[in-house]
């Protein structure tokens, strides 16, 4: 008799295949991610939207700039998104030292980075006594890197009468000082620094240079919800590092100065490309938060906060996924 073995190899075949299957009829996981910075510090966030990253690790992402870091805290506190790229900031830190369950899962860029752009007329730090000095928010990240900046000048803004004023996002800093008389400096990323440089403003220093202690551009999530949710943010970071490697391959640079040019609104390419050469270097291959740099910051703001001088920074990162990334040698 003979006999015919086709349905169990189609038997076999499907049992096989049903993973792949399982897999590919899954729906990506939403997320919704903010980030306060609107400039190439952020870039990696934008870029892995716009180049399908996040869709390749099977994120559904919605990637929202907001007004600034407690906006995107917020958002986070009540459960609306899921993620937030921004810095060790007064907003960040205070919401930890306040009871939320934030927590670092990563850093992408570890040290203080960006330009200090003033008026022609100011020669060196000391010339910044008693000049007006903009940021997007007060304990947000551009007045976090300003006082970290003049810590290092050994500036004190209480003493040395330098004022803080409320402008809005970088575009619109740039803008300000540009037009002269509202602000006589402020941080700005290295497009924006870049751009009025070519018009005549002084970059008083790039930070980068400095080597000031700091945890740059972080993913925040909490903890809450990396106990919970723990394959969403494995995903979330792989699909960072890929972005990164995507980032520093000069094949993908048109990709990467198309989405720089839209996110930050840049009428010409030479802007955009002085965001992205920077963009090469600022990225850290290791993504773990860096230890030494939130010190710094707790150090900082502790002079005036008790609750985060009791801070301990092993309460505020959870490595365990990151750890998890190097041991299977993704960086």
């Amino acid at each position: 008799m003979k006999v015919s073995f086709k349905p169990v190899l189609v038997t076999v075949t499907l049992l096989l295949s049903m993973p792949l299957f399982s897999r590919a009829a899954s729906a990506p996981a939403k997320i919704v991610v903010t980030y306060g910075g609107l400039n190439e510090r952020s870039g990696v966030l934008f870029v892995a939207k716009d180049a399908g990253i996040f869709q390749k690790h099977g994120l559904d992402a919605q990637v929202v700039n907001v007004r600034s870091g407690a906006v995107g805290l917020s958002a986070l506190a009540a459960g609306e998104t899921q993620f937030h790229g921004g810095s060790a900031t007064g907003a960040s830190i205070g919401a930890m030292a306040g009871g939320l369950d934030l927590v670092f899962v990563a850093g992408l860029i570890n040290k203080l980075d960006g330009t200090f752009v003033v008026a022609p007329n100011i020669k060196t730090p000391a010339d910044l006594k008693g000049k007006k000095i903009g940021v997007q928010s007060i304990g947000g990240g551009v007045w976090m890197f300003s006082m970290l900046a003049f810590d290092h000048w050994g500036l004190n803004p209480e003493r040395d009468n330098i004022q803080f004023r409320i402008i809005g996002d970088q575009s619109v800093m740039a803008q300000a000082l540009a037009t002269g008389g509202i602000i006589d400096g402020a941080y700005l990323g290295y497009t924006f620094g870049a751009q009025l440089e070519r018009q005549g403003f002084r970059v008083l220093a790039d930070l980068l240079k400095l080597c000031i202690p700091f945890q740059g551009l972080g993913i925040m999530a909490r903890r809450s919800f990396v106990d919970r949710s723990p394959d969403t943010v494995e995903r979330y970071l792989r699909a960072m590092i890929e972005t990164i490697k995507f980032i520093n391959n000069p094949e993908n640079k048109p990709v990467v100065v198309r989405s720089l040019m839209r996110t930050l609104r840049l009428s010409k390419v030479e802007d955009a490309e002085a965001g992205y050469e920077m963009m090469k270097v600022l990225y850290d291959r290791r993504i773990y938060a860096n230890v030494d740099g939130l010190r710094n910051v707790i150090r900082i703001l502790g002079r005036s906060n008790e609750q985060i001088r009791r801070l301990k920074v092993e309460d505020i990162i959870d490595e365990r996924i990151a750890k998890k990334l190097e041991k299977e040698g993704l960086f």
